[in-house]
Order: structure tokens, then C-alpha cells, then sequence
């Protein structure tokens, strides 16, 4: 099997090189500005450009049986529309001509409006796509779509993997840290309203564990997935006839509560807690027994092993 990447060095990308070179694919990889390790990039075929260069797109995606699309960007108005949005349509252009065996999207459940929409029930795949505030999900809703419009208008055979958060290493301490949170770089990964006592155990350094609560006082929910169940998934997808012009909704086990998340750290930890309203945020869980059903998708990271390994991780490092 010969495998076009892009996006290879990111933090999934460098794990689905890993999974493709596993399982004895021939990879081609183009590579902007991070290089790969050298371990990681060994035996594969580096094309040396961008996703905005139609050309270079097209050279590495040529005589490719997979083509992996992972490149993207976020919250930056200077580069999303042509890296995410463009760089897309570049990939399916030159998969248009080349014809590969599969086309597979990395999605986010950001198209579908999670934490800033209410959804009574869980997320299945069959929901409208609709943007939260932002440049990221935006350009998350355009790349599903335009895949799936290549699929009806040129027969191109695609798989989406919508992936809820993905974490890895400490994210989830790094997640659950007061003094890291209240001025988030993206809106929606970060807290909501944050009273004055809470503001001023972030003056002073005093780290807490949050309880994000809703505008009725009830703990949020959300849902996220840790990086391993998604190359599990991703396992399942590659090259597999069940996973053709579908598309599959990718998160942990089950959604998580944070009294009970913040509960679960603290018995670990050590640290207090605190709640912090979050009135415009919406709790949400996302569908995956399509993925249960169709592709035999096992995720094995519930809040508590991913808390382990995230504490575990640290404590290496």
C-alpha cells in the first residue's frame, strides 16, 4: 500500500505515520516548516512544500493508494483559509486526477457546534454541521463538506474521522489547570466566568482543579478522546471497504461531568477544587456506536485511565 500524508508532523499526523509504517505502507510525506525525527522519517519519501502549492500537493499525492488529509490550522485569519480550507481543495483536486483507493479526512466535532449550541441528545453523524464563533470550526465545517461533495460529484471514494478533542501526555492536567485556563488562547477550550476569588487565586499562583457549571449551576459535560483510540480508529478505517464514503464520529468511551472529573483529579492530585460558571457553554456528548457498529472501534480510555497515564506522563518528564 503506498500512503500520501499530510500533516505528518503534528501531533496525530506523527502517530498515523507511525500506524501506516507498522503496517508496512510505503509513505510519502509533504513537509512544511516541522521537520520529522529522524527515527519517524526514516524510510519515508519527504516532498518538500505546502498545501497552498497545488503543485506540490499533486507530487506527493501521485500514485498514492491512500491519501491521509491532517494539515490544518487554527484561529490564525492570516494562513486558516489557505492551509485548512484551500489546501482541502488542493488534496481533493489532485485526488480527483489521481484517483486513490481512499480519501481520508482528520474532521472535528467542532463542525458540529459542540460546548457554544444546546443538543439534547448525542452527537450522531447524521446532525446539520454548524460552526461555533471562530476561524477552526469554520474551516472544519468547509473540509467535511467539500469531501463530501467531492464524493457525490466525482465518485471519489472518502472517509471522515470526526475526532472530538484529541488528547496526549498531560493535556488533561494541562486542561484542568485553573492557572492555565482563564485566558485562553482559543474560545471554548478555556473557562467561563471566573468570579473575583477565583481571579485572585490565579494572582497568587494557587492552583485548582474546575467545576465548570452551567447556567442552571448543573456540571458540563463534554467529551473528548485520547490520541491512542484515535489511531485505533484510524486502524480501522485505513483501506477498509466498510469505511468508504462514510463518515464516523471518533471520541472516548463515554462523556465525563466536571464535579465528578475535578473529584477524580483531586483524589489523584491532591489539589482543591472550585467552581466557575460557564453560562454560554452547553454540555454535549458525542454518538460513536456507528463506529462501534460498523468498524469494530474499541476506545479503551475512560476519564480515569486517561488521568493515570496523563499523571503518569508528567511525572517522567
Amino acid at each position: 500500500m503506498k500512503a500520501a500524508l499530510f500533516g505528518a508532523s503534528g501531533k496525530i499526523g506523527r502517530r498515523a505515520l507511525a500506524l501506516l509504517k507498522d503496517r508496512g505502507a510505503t509513505v510519502r510525506a509533504l513537509i512544511h516548516h516541522t521537520p520529522l525525527p529522524e527515527d519517524l522519517a526514516a524510510g519515508v519519501e519527504i516532498v518538500t512544500g505546502s498545501v497552498t502549492d497545488p503543485a506540490a500537493v499533486d507530487a506527493t499525492v501521485a500514485g498514492a493508494d491512500i491519501v491521509l488529509q491532517m494539515a490544518t490550522t487554527k484561529e490564525d485569519p492570516e494562513t486558516f483559509f489557505d492551509v485548512s480550507i484551500k489546501g482541502t481543495f488542493h488534496l481533493l483536486e489532485a485526488c480527483r486526477r489521481h484517483r486513490p483507493r481512499q480519501f481520508l479526512l482528520l474532521g472535528g466535532d467542532a463542525a458540529m457546534g459542540i460546548w457554544f449550541y444546546p443538543h439534547p441528545r448525542p452527537i450522531a453523524e447524521t446532525e446539520p454541521k454548524i460552526a461555533y464563533p471562530g476561524y477552526y470550526a469554520f474551516s472544519k465545517v468547509i473540509e467535511e463538506t467539500m469531501t463530501e461533495q467531492y464524493r457525490h460529484q466525482y465518485g471519489l471514494a472518502t472517509t471522515i474521522l470526526r475526532s472530538s478533542w484529541v488528547f496526549d501526555n498531560d493535556d488533561l492536567l494541562n486542561h484542568f489547570s485553573l492557572l492555565k485556563n482563564v485566558n485562553p488562547a482559543e474560545k471554548g477550550h478555556g473557562f467561563g466566568q471566573p468570579s473575583e476569588a477565583t481571579l485572585d487565586l490565579v494572582r497568587e499562583g494557587r492552583e485548582h482543579l474546575p467545576i465548570l457549571l452551567d447556567r442552571d449551576g448543573r456540571p458540563l459535560r463534554r467529551h473528548i478522546v485520547h490520541i491512542e483510540d484515535v489511531i485505533h480508529a484510524l486502524d480501522r478505517m485505513i483501506d477498509q471497504p466498510v469505511a468508504l464514503n462514510e463518515d464516523f464520529n471518533i471520541a472516548g468511551p463515554a462523556a465525563f461531568d466536571y464535579r465528578s472529573a475535578a473529584a477524580c483529579l483531586a483524589e489523584k492530585t491532591g489539589l482543591p477544587t472550585v467552581e466557575i460558571p460557564c453560562p454560554d457553554y452547553h454540555s454535549f456528548e458525542i454518538d460513536i456506536s456507528k463506529a462501534r457498529e460498523r468498524l469494530g472501534y474499541a476506545p479503551r480510555n475512560d476519564f480515569a485511565t486517561m488521568a493515570d497515564r496523563a499523571i503518569a506522563w508528567r511525572a517522567q518528564s
